[in-house]
């Protein structure tokens, strides 16, 4: 049975914390600073008893926090404007070439709060379903990338990861479309310790932000989410 990293190691920004590679190798996954706000929108979530606005308005405040703290993971470079006072002012911008790539079907919640914080940012979007024939192996069914994607950095968006089958698939679709590893962000909301063991001992490269990791996972996120429960 898979066990809990035993202590937590701050990282440089003091943003979030990385969970460490023992006992169990996690890779490069991250947790947001988790308060007692953070949690209140967790226990929502879970919550059997709450509404689907309710649970729909917390998962796009829980997204946003995920988004924002992704957008942090991305290269920027010092960029000077004038401000309307007439003085120069030294700030930063993004450097080019990123882009989010949705699985779909709940990954597609995730899109509007990338959108909010990036106006223009291109977004993909690939289809994983389990194979008919044998359920435990997963099969695209659909992938639409931008045409120049292996030149640019990819926030993956997948909010509800629990065995890892599904992105272990689409990172083999970004692979084969030329995207590194080392260029894919995963943004998901809760991860369970099997999954973030699964990502991490295939692609140790890919970094993963979520809000927590716990052997049970929200998987009725999607469907309370688009209201087909």
């Amino acid at each position: 049975m898979l066990k809990m990293p035993t202590q937590l190691v701050k990282m440089n920004s003091g943003d979030g914390i990385f969970v460490p590679c023992t006992p169990v190798d996690y890779g490069q996954v991250k947790l947001i600073k988790v308060n007692d706000q953070v949690r209140r929108l967790q226990t929502i979530i879970r919550d059997k008893t709450s509404s689907r606005s309710e649970f729909v308005f917390t998962a796009d405040r829980l997204i946003r926090l995920v988004i924002e703290e992704g957008l942090n993971l991305l290269p920027c470079t010092g960029h000077e404007v004038m401000t309307p006072s007439g003085i120069p002012y030294k700030g930063m911008k993004f450097d080019k070439g990123n882009c989010g790539v949705s699985i779909i079907r709940s990954g597609e919640a995730m899109e509007q709060g990338l959108q909010d914080c990036c106006r223009s940012i291109r977004i993909g979007k690939i289809l994983i379903q389990s194979d008919d024939d044998d359920p435990s192996q997963t099969k695209l069914f659909y992938a639409k990338l931008p045409r120049d994607i292996a030149q640019r950095r990819v926030l993956l968006m997948y909010p509800i990861l629990s065995s890892g089958s599904t992105v272990l698939k689409a990172a083999e679709v970004l692979n084969n479309h030329g995207v590194i590893d080392e260029n894919i962000i995963l943004l998901t909301l809760f991860i369970t310790p099997s999954g973030a063991a699964a990502i991490s001992s295939r692609h140790p490269k890919i970094r993963i932000l979520s809000t927590e990791i716990d052997s049970v996972s929200p998987t009725h996120f999607g469907r309370r989410y688009f209201g087909t429960d």
